[in-house]
């Protein structure tokens, strides 16, 4: 059972979620005992795919553990399988979407990152989508 470590907040609200994919992630030492500690933001973070086919997290901000000193918001490695990045890739390069973490857990003593493949919203479009959530709130009130 996978143990939930963060999640980004901003994700359900922001984007428009298109499909869901697990990843590792390649860490520090001192990383890992502040992720243990839940010391990490997801708020501004975003994925990007390198010319050597290798997807990176970037901004993703972790915070010091004890006296260690490091970069706190350097680009993480993030390990998938080459078919799955070339996937990727071209879904974002034809459908104009962009790849975001969603949350980060603990599956058997390794630390997974869910990142999707989502499009930003619109102010419009996220009021839009308010709109139907009270409608269907009221609905299920009435009846």
């Amino acid at each position: 059972m996978p143990k939930l470590i963060t999640k980004n907040k901003f994700a359900k609200s922001d984007y428009e979620i298109h499909s869901i994919y697990e990843a590792g992630i390649s860490l520090l030492g001192w990383e890992v005992k502040s992720l243990r500690a839940q010391n990490v933001k997801l708020d501004n973070a975003f994925c990007s795919i390198s010319n050597k086919n290798e997807i990176w997290l970037n901004n993703m901000h972790i915070s010091q553990y004890m006296l260690v000193k490091g970069e706190l918001d350097r680009s993480r490695k993030l390990l998938m399988h080459s078919k799955e990045i070339l996937r990727l890739k071209n879904l974002i390069d034809r459908l104009s979407l962009i790849i975001i973490p969603i949350s980060i857990y603990w599956v058997n003593n390794r630390i997974k990152v869910e990142i999707a493949l989502a499009k930003r919203l619109k102010k419009y479009d996220k009021r839009e989508k308010i709109k139907q959530e009270e409608i269907k709130r009221s609905l299920k009130t009435i009846y």
